[in-house]
């Protein structure tokens, strides 16, 4: 009998259990869990849960009702210690051994940790599990100055809620604008300008050198030049590290990631890896590449669970995320850089926003603000590679769910060209 184990129980552990079996996989599935309970819905940690007074549970992703219908097997609270390649096993906190015909390394990430004095104080937090969620929930309801860490995307969701409720927030980011890392400058401005519509204060180019405290509680966060702001809860909010170190002891090549192969395959023909933790060839980046995503951990358990049941398929799917930050949506389909030329369309001031961004002539990226529209439209083409020119983005009037509709016209008529070249 094979035995598929798998390490994680988050998005891409979870779905890939769940797509072996949508794929006719009959033979033993184990999730090894190093947290209690059942696989929950992360995003909304940073969102919906915060935002609530009343304190709710996590969504789930997966019941124990739906694990047991589905024949898997969830190991909870017992997290993978070591694994023996030349056994094919792996080995759990309690001292049980797992034997393995297929491994997969769900993993994820860990908050990456703000080394300055004053981290251990009360009030100071880090966002990414449940248990983080229930604890920033708890102190949400008798704060009243709040100071993020972070200008990315779960410092600025956690500032939205918190703002909503009434608390001050001011967000410290170390660069010249938020989320420079994913966003084109237009974008990052116009969120920029929304939150600070809504009351939250952004200070750039600072760093945080200290947090200090009053007994043992946090009241304020200390800027490089000494100036104090002040808080009584502090979020940290400055990235992620990949959880490594499993593989890394056993011998398998990493780099800022587990490193696989197109087919998410480590140097071990028997060991994969997939979601936040896989670092992989990505075509769309042009290089090997890790992302943090849900679209990306559902989408590697799927090309995978296809693999391992005796159709071979590569990942190549195409990225895109979103980030609700109180009454902005932000979404993004496909990859930016940092070189790209962007094409803003509409108003920023009027809700509605979206940037196209072009690499060497090739749309790559859209940017949508409160447009579910433009983004599906956007997923379409960039999936379908039906995409339009800079000149037709640039032009007058320019809509992309009109410029679809023309294109699918055009190639059942018969057209050739650049908008039928790979949409039959």
């Amino acid at each position: 009998m094979e035995h598929v184990v798998i390490v994680g129980a988050g998005h891409a552990g979870t779905q890939m259990a769940e797509s072996l079996r949508t794929e006719g996989f009959t033979d033993k599935i184990t999730l090894v869990s190093a947290e209690e309970g059942y696989p929950y819905q992360r995003p909304p940690l940073s969102k919906d849960l915060l935002i609530q007074t009343a304190r709710t549970d996590p969504l789930p992703l997966k019941s124990e009702q739906a694990l047991t219908k589905h024949d898997i097997t969830l190991i909870k609270a017992n997290p993978v210690v070591g694994i023996e390649r030349t056994t094919c096993s792996v080995n759990l906190s309690s001292g049980v051994t797992l034997r393995y015909s297929d491994l997969v390394l769900a993993t994820g990430a860990r908050n990456r940790q703000l080394t300055v004095p004053g981290t251990d104080l009360a009030g100071v937090h880090y966002l990414r599990t449940a248990d983080d969620a229930a604890r920033l929930h708890e102190a949400l309801a008798t704060a009243h100055n709040a100071v993020v860490v972070g200008g990315g995307f779960i410092g600025l969701e956690f500032a939205a809620a918190a703002r909503s409720r009434g608390i001050a927030v001011t967000v410290i980011e170390h660069g010249t604008r938020l989320m420079a890392r994913a966003l084109s400058p237009e974008m990052s401005r116009c969120v920029a300008d929304a939150h600070t519509a809504a009351g939250i204060r952004l200070v750039f180019d600072e760093s945080i050198t200290a947090l200090d405290g009053d007994g043992a509680q946090v009241r304020a966060a200390v800027g490089h030049d000494g100036t104090r702001y002040p808080a009584d809860l502090v979020v940290i909010g400055i990235g992620v590290e990949p959880n490594i170190e499993l593989p890394h002891a056993a011998g398998l090549p990493t780099d800022r990631g587990i490193i696989v192969d197109s087919h998410l395959r480590t140097a071990d023909e028997h060991i994969w890896a997939i979601g936040d933790c896989a670092r992989f060839p990505c075509p769309r980046a042009g290089a090997a590449t890790r992302r943090e995503s849900v679209q990306n951990a559902v989408d590697q358990a799927r090309a995978l669970a296809r693999t391992l049941t005796g159709t071979p398929s590569e990942y190549c799917a195409l990225p895109w995320f979103w980030s609700n930050q109180g009454s902005m949506k932000l979404q993004i389909a496909g990859i930016g850089s940092a070189d790209d030329q962007t094409v803003p369309h509409g108003d920023p001031g009027s809700g509605k926003f979206a940037v196209y961004r072009f690499r060497e002539g090739t749309l790559t990226c859209v940017e949508s603000l409160n447009n579910p529209r433009v983004h599906m439209a956007a997923r379409k083409a960039l999936t379908t590679n039906t995409t339009p020119a800079l000149a037709d983005v640039t032009a007058n009037g320019f809509d992309l769910n009109k410029f679809l509709t023309r294109a699918a016209v055009g190639c059942k008529a018969g057209t050739v060209g650049r908008d039928c070249r790979d949409n039959g």
